[in-house]
């Protein structure tokens, strides 16, 4: 499914990982059937760009997006619960900076730019192209890439070190169709050439 160009990392580049918790991996609250899948192309992407964020669902007990508050979901990823924990899987090490997104009752998190710092700093870093990954490729990745886009972002999303909830049959492929239709390029791990090493990372 990749558009099959190579990209080669770039020092204006960054690598944006979306919610790699435990809540969103099989076994979780809303896990992704084959979400377990990303932690090898991600762990050998992550090294070599300039600047890596991760974000996480850090939502409070009564957020809106659960059920019982008239929401779609089942109560996931409240702030410092284990659900909300990063999975070990994902090397830390690795990340530069951590953003925390549907922090309020009423922010709904899909995007890692709703209501965060993400925009500001990627600008304070001069990054002009982001590479998204993560959990999960119909919800948050889709939604992270698009308004990215908007933002005025070059966005490549890499969609083996994605995985989809899929709600109903099809909605990755709608998904990535809808990406692509925004202009965002839809890639594979092994079309990123090049990067640094975590020695020389800013």
């Amino acid at each position: 499914m990749s558009d099959r160009a190579t990209y080669e990392i770039r020092p204006d580049d960054a690598l944006v990982i979306v919610d790699v918790q435990h809540d969103f991996l099989p076994g979780g609250a809303l896990g992704v059937a084959e979400g377990e899948r990303i932690f090898d192309p991600i762990d050998a992407l992550a090294p070599r760009f300039p600047r890596v964020y991760a974000t996480r669902d850090w939502h409070p007990e009564n957020h809106s997006s659960y059920q019982q508050y008239g929401g779609p979901w089942p109560v996931h990823c409240v702030a410092g619960s284990h659900g909300a924990a990063f999975d070990p899987r994902l090397t830390l090490d690795n990340v530069d900076v951590v953003i925390d997104k549907g922090t309020d009752r009423d922010t709904d998190g899909y995007s890692g730019f709703a209501a965060t710092t993400l925009d500001r700093d990627l600008r304070e870093h001069e990054v002009r192209r982001v590479f998204v990954c993560g959990l999960a490729t119909d919800y948050c990745v889709k939604a992270t890439a698009l308004d990215a886009k908007a933002a005025g972002f070059d966005v490549v999303v890499l969609e083996d070190a994605s995985a989809a909830v899929n709600v109903e049959p099809g909605d990755e492929e709608r998904a990535l169709g809808e990406l692509r239709a925004a202009g965002i390029a839809i890639a594979n791990s092994a079309d990123v050439a090049g990067g640094a090493t975590a020695a020389v990372r800013r």
